[in-house]
């Protein structure tokens, strides 16, 4: 069990007569308005606080007394499925972006970190947020690699998996992304799964468009939740056999118009909100869980419902016992904001202490000192082992009459096969076509100086001119790059490399923008702002000068083309990848 309570006698014994009305509480929020997510209904009364702990709602005094008359109280959410190393910050910059919009509690995988660092990313993400006033529970990453193609930094075991569940904080299994194997009978798959189920942790599922005896096989393996349907008809099934579903709103994954039928009876009592993978500019501009629950209300949900979802839900589905609602024994985790429908947050309060108003941190993490002891995560630090890339490395050798794209789908992280007859070009690599929307793509391996190159193509992306490069692609996190010409591929990719990780944009030679991410290469000890500032900088020059496509997020978008547990065509090192079967397929045929 998380969160175990610790408490003596005489503050035991305080809260008693708090709650009996003998002595004032610390913190007394007076006429509150609130909504009772066990009732599923809005209820007056002064909520007294103890300690951080709500004791009492009625009539009571307070030490300290806060007036909510025509406000509505409600309480704080939790992100029931995310990536801290999505956010380009710290984690504890991750807190300060948040926590204003409401956030109180996480349930973060860090398999990206992971997949670079191995359980040295682990710990870093475990030591980074054990002071937290946020709490952060952590799954333990299941598919290091995603899969036997894939070439990451590390590779964790059932072994290595196992000696985690020793801390609390480890909650279960996060996603087990590689259902291929687990309905194969993979031997370290279902190792991993029995392991978490025989320490009594839960698993997380991700499994897009798993259907019949295949869905039930991946389910028997005692798989709890799933963030991947992308339709009513698909979450429906998945609910129908037992699981919870995590409805996701992410930077680039827009889930929730899909599957707002689940916000109705019976459905959303097993439905929990989850953003999975968020850039820090979505979260500043348009907020976190909040933003996922005042989209439900634009769209017709019940408030209330979309309120529990957000908060009891993925506490009960998490064991997070003092959390998600406004209730007695429940930690004083409260979100006051105007009204129902505009759903605007005016303060927060994380166990009874103001901590945001406006959308603004009161104080923040990252500002705090932090004795982290960069010695003990030197492959957190130095996570580059890779020789300085050549135009001619990303030649293509083989010629054909035709040739296999990876063809982009919009507000999704699924991608699909597109086939083009080659037009070769006199001032353009073999295959490219801007005319046609062709450009190239490859993917670069970082880790094990293998020297591993995947080159294909890609279309919807609509780049026009120079290259695109990222050390962030999942979940391997080799570097990705983009362009339509092999000399600003090579030069993207080697900037990339000697900035120690992040992104950067090439056009006719020249360097015109980069974000430097020099832990793991996914995120940076610079502030929020930083990420935000250079992070707008590069999409704008991606949009007005290389002519990409506006309905993307270019690096996000890029980030999920090396995942090759997504349908149905992706890339990684080895070549480009046909999902369904796990196979290398070529990329110019005739």
């Amino acid at each position: 069990m998380s969160n175990v309570k610790k408490i003596d006698y005489n503050a035991l014994k305080r809260r008693v007569k708090v709650a009996m009305n003998i002595d004032n509480a610390d913190l007394v929020f007076k006429n509150a308005k609130y909504v009772n997510v066990f009732t599923e209904s809005i209820e007056v009364g002064d909520i007294a606080v103890v300690d951080g702990y709500i004791v009492g709602i009625g009539n009571y005094d307070g030490n300290v007394e806060i007036d909510c008359k025509n406000k509505i109280i409600v309480p704080a959410f939790i992100d029931g499925h995310m990536h801290l190393e999505s956010s380009m910050v710290s984690p504890r910059s991750f807190r300060d972006l948040v926590v204003p919009h409401g956030t109180s509690a996480i349930i973060a995988d860090p398999h990206e970190i992971a997949n670079v660092s191995g359980i040295d990313g682990i710990n870093y993400i475990l030591e980074m947020t054990k002071d937290l006033d946020m709490y952060v529970g952590v799954m333990a990453p299941s598919c290091v690699p995603s899969t036997p193609l894939d070439e990451a930094g590390a590779e964790l075991k059932s072994s290595d998996i196992k000696s985690l569940y020793k801390n609390e904080r480890i909650l279960g299994l996060a996603e087990m992304m590689n259902a291929f194997g687990v309905t194969h009978r993979n031997r370290e798959c279902l190792t991993k799964c029995a392991d978490a189920i025989n320490a009594g942790k839960l698993i997380d599922g991700h499994a897009p468009a798993l259907f019949g005896n295949v869905l039930n096989a991946y389910l028997s393996a005692d798989i709890s939740t799933d963030h991947e349907c992308s339709s009513f008809n698909e979450a429906r099934e998945k609910l129908k056999r037992g699981q919870w579903i995590e409805i996701r709103e992410s930077t680039v994954c827009k889930d929730l118009s899909a599957l707002i039928d689940l916000f109705k009876a019976p459905y959303y009592e097993r439905c929990i909100l989850a953003t999975d993978d968020n850039h820090p500019d979505t979260i500043m501009q348009k907020g976190h869980i909040d933003k996922i629950i005042r989209k439900a209300i634009k769209l017709g949900a019940d408030p209330i419902k979309a309120i529990k979802m957000g908060s009891l839900n993925a506490a009960t589905h998490y064991r997070l016992k003092d959390y998600g609602a406004i209730g007695i024994g429940y930690l004083a985790n409260i979100v006051v904001i105007d009204n129902l429908k505009s759903f605007n947050i005016k303060e927060v309060y994380l166990k009874g202490e103001k901590v945001a108003v406006n959308y603004s941190a009161i104080k923040k993490f990252a500002d705090k000192n932090n004795s982290l002891n960069k010695t003990k995560y030197k492959k957190v630090y130095n996570s580059f082992n890779m020789e300085k890339v050549k135009e001619s490395d990303f030649y293509l050798k083989k010629r054909g009459k035709r040739l296999r794209a990876i063809e982009l789908v919009p507000e999704g992280v699924l991608s699909k096969e597109k086939k083009f007859d080659i037009i070769e070009h006199k001032n353009l690599p073999y295959g490219v076509d801007v005319d046609r929307d062709i450009a190239k793509i490859a993917v670069v391996e970082r880790h094990k100086k293998t020297g591993h190159i995947g080159i294909g193509f890609i279309t919807g992306f609509k780049i026009k001119k120079g290259a695109i490069a990222s050390s962030i692609g999942h979940d391997s996190h080799n570097i990705i790059v983009v362009g339509v010409n092999d000399s600003d591929i090579a030069h993207a990719v080697n900037t990339v490399k000697k900035n120690n990780g992040g992104l950067a944009i090439v056009y006719n030679g020249k360097v015109l923008g980069d974000l430097k991410l020099n832990v793991a290469g996914l995120m940076t000890e610079q502030h929020e702002q930083y990420v935000i500032d250079n992070l707008d900088k590069l999409k704008d020059i991606a949009y007005k000068t290389l002519g990409i496509n506006r309905i993307y997020d270019p690096f996000m978008t890029l980030a999920f083309m090396q995942l090759p547990v997504i349908p149905e065509l992706k890339i990684i090192p080895k070549g480009l990848v046909k999902v369904s079967d796990q196979t290398i397929v070529d990329v110019i045929y005739n």
